[in-house]
């Protein structure tokens, strides 16, 4: 179950519910991930994200949702794993 209070959504994949979430830690891999020197460039670069950028970046959120799942093996669109990263964002920045 997501915790909204932390910013958790969920995505359903597969038929199963896997928990999203943008920590601080989650803010640094991202960094590494996009080459931004700081939180300020993440956006930008997350727009022309490749479709491996994308699928490391939900990776990312999975694992600091307390997932162990690999965004690579789960069955979603590309416009679905973008709705879930977005929603995380969102979250977070409540």
């Amino acid at each position: 179950m997501a915790n909204p209070q932390r910013g958790e959504v969920v995505l359903e994949a597969g038929g199963e519910r896997h928990v999203l979430c943008l920590t601080l830690g989650a803010l640094a891999e991202i960094e590494a991930l996009t080459g931004a020197g700081d939180m300020s460039e993440i956006g930008p670069k997350l727009t022309s994200l490749s479709a491996s950028g994308m699928l490391d970046l939900l990776s990312i959120l999975l694992r600091a949702g307390g997932s162990a799942a690999d965004a690579r093996a789960l069955s979603i669109t590309p416009a679905e794993a973008a709705r879930a990263i977005a929603r995380t964002f969102e979250a977070a920045a409540q």
